[in-house]
């Protein structure tokens, strides 16, 4: 096994871990139907209590809600993705299974949400970034990406768990139901910080007629690339130049000074980038 698949295993393992220990600790002892096949199990566990000594274990509804989602994710995924996959779906199972009952944030409903929430969305964004699913909810929404292509898998995930939110409204009540929304929301900013990176970066656009001189200060004096761009004013049908570039967020005050000392009447626009990868940023 070459260094990165066991990586992306070693991502894997610890990923189901935390949700698992999230689920274990925060999750089911007061609750909290937070989405996914886990949440399906909390409520089945609570609705069959009657029936059978604890309720059906977590682990086992997991586990056979996933086989038909598996069969469907290798038919469409190919047989890379599935071996990921299925070894996720495993993993999380085992780490149910074994992970005893316990109840760290002590009946609080607030700090369970939150504290499960951090370690879900921690565990789903490593879990993901190694190119895998937990199977359950999270399976179906890497399914359904590849159709929505303009939504996150994250997104995705919050509808579907929202539904299962909603049903859980029924079994555990409604406090508890308005509180797993807000862990819902927790876990996808946390997922998405993980996944699609957290080292925020600022693009600027710069239009001048002294362009040359910004570019010039920019990259002599800033160290940072700078892309001259055709633009037309429609307004006045008038050509015009257009600079580029992307700095770090610590940077932005410094670029504004030097385009203020160079050209007052610069027009200068600044936007938030999600992920820059190259050099000077992050690396591939």
């Amino acid at each position: 096994m070459n260094k990165k698949k066991l990586y992306s295993y070693l991502l894997i393992l610890s990923g189901t871990g935390l949700m698992a220990f999230a689920i274990k600790s925060s999750y089911d002892p007061i609750g909290l139907v937070t989405g996914g096949f886990t949440g399906i199990g909390i409520m089945l566990r609570r609705l069959t209590a009657g029936f059978i000594k604890g309720g059906i274990p977590i682990w086992f509804t997991n586990l056979v809600l996933n086989i038909p989602l598996l069969m469907i994710s290798y038919k469409l995924k190919g047989g890379r993705f599935i071996g990921r996959t299925v070894a996720a779906s495993l993993l999380l199972s085992f780490w149910l299974g074994i992970i005893p009952d316990c109840d760290i944030a002590g009946g609080d409903y607030l700090l369970a949400s939150v504290y499960g929430g951090v370690l879900t969305g921690a565990g789903v964004g490593l879990v993901l970034s190694a190119q895998a699913a937990t199977g359950g909810t999270d399976l179906i929404a890497t399914l359904l990406h590849i159709k929505l292509r303009a939504y996150s898998i994250a997104q995705i995930l919050q509808v579907i768990d929202g539904a299962i939110i909603v049903a859980g409204i029924y079994v555990c009540g409604l406090r508890a139901s308005l509180y797993a929304v807000f862990s819902v929301i927790i876990v996808s900013r946390v997922s998405d910080l993980i996944t699609e990176g957290g080292k925020f970066s600022k693009a600027v656009y710069i239009i001048s007629d002294k362009y040359e001189q910004i570019a010039d200060s920019v990259m002599h004096d800033m160290d940072r690339g700078t892309t001259l761009l055709p633009a037309v004013g429609m307004y006045q049908r008038e050509e015009r130049n257009m600079l580029f570039c992307v700095v770090s967020k610590k940077e932005v005050p410094a670029l504004k000074e030097y385009i203020r000392n160079i050209d007052a009447r610069a027009f200068v626009i600044v936007t938030d980038v999600r992920e820059v990868l190259g050099e000077g940023f992050l690396e591939y």
